[in-house]
């Protein structure tokens, strides 16, 4: 009877010890799906906030050119072009283009081809203002045609814009 008492009193022991190790390990296994759910939710927001602050600076940044390239068709009019309305020209150009190669890297495919649309057409609109400006124009390029090229931008920043905040969940 002795022996069978301690069998007893053994498997007891073991049965509570190895009920509280599992009861651990399970305890410890919900820990890290809710610490790894979190670091998911956490990365999710990092990335949201990421691609809100790159379209905000890339709408921007367009419509600064857009608006730069404008100006520059009315100074062309009206007094001819200096040195400084050059580099407000490129500067609004270069910032452009910066914002533009960030959201290559950050922006999903539709939002990266609505802005895609626009840079080329931007990027259009300022080679005939350059040959203009130049005055090396190329066939049927006039400041009437640039200006109208430039008005057609506004469309094209339109629907980048719509797509970024269809991508933002921006009703």
């Amino acid at each position: 009877m002795e022996m069978s008492s301690v069998i007893i009193a053994v498997a007891g022991v073991a049965g509570t010890l190895g009920g509280a190790i599992l009861t651990q390990r399970g305890s410890e296994r919900v820990k890290r799906r809710e610490i790894e759910l979190v670091r998911g939710h956490e990365e999710i927001r990092e990335q949201l906030a990421l691609r809100r602050t790159c379209y905000v600076e890339l709408n921007r940044d367009a419509r600064q050119f857009t608006t730069a390239l404008n100006r520059h068709l009315h100074v062309m009019r009206e007094r001819g072009v200096d040195d400084a309305d050059r580099v407000a020209l490129d500067e609004a150009r270069n910032a452009h283009r910066d914002r533009y190669s960030e959201a290559q890297m950050v922006a999903p495919d539709e939002v990266l081809a609505r802005a895609s649309a626009a840079n080329g057409a931007l990027t259009q609109v300022y080679g005939q203002v350059k040959r203009l400006e130049r005055g090396e124009p190329g066939p049927g390029e006039t400041m009437e045609s640039a200006a109208r090229a430039q008005y057609q931008v506004w469309d094209f920043l339109r629907a980048m814009r719509h797509a970024m905040r269809e991508d933002l969940g921006v009703e």
